[in-house]
């Protein structure tokens, strides 16, 4: 099965929605838990990274699938190695890259952990 490199691309906030929709004692603003260029490598589907959003793994993790069993997004992307995906709070979102990387090409670590 293939690595893959997940990079938060970009963490957005939509405040006519909060405001028409959310609690104002809940977090406003994009989301806390990512920053952008953060970088999550995951050698096993079924280990998500410990620091990693549930939702977002939930929405993602079909994308990261295709990917670990060699599919290819050629029919869409430049790079049919790579796809863009994000997760489905429609208040704060989150955009991710999900490539397959080549094992030689990234550093060292266990499953499932961040990326330095």
């Amino acid at each position: 099965m293939s690595t893959c490199k997940i990079t938060v691309l970009k963490r957005m906030f939509n405040p006519d929605l909060s405001e028409a929709y959310r609690r104002p004692d809940i977090h406003q603003g994009p989301c806390p838990l990512f920053e952008e260029g953060q970088e999550f490598i995951v050698r096993h589907l079924g280990e998500r990274p410990s620091d990693f959003c549930d939702w977002a793994w939930n929405d993602i993790h079909k994308v990261l699938m295709s990917l670990m069993t060699n599919g290819d997004f050629s029919p869409w992307m430049k790079d049919g190695n790579m796809m863009i995906a994000c997760c489905t709070d429609g208040v704060k979102p989150v955009v991710f890259k999900l490539e397959r990387i080549d094992e030689l090409r990234h550093l060292p670590g266990r499953a499932g952990e961040r990326a330095a």
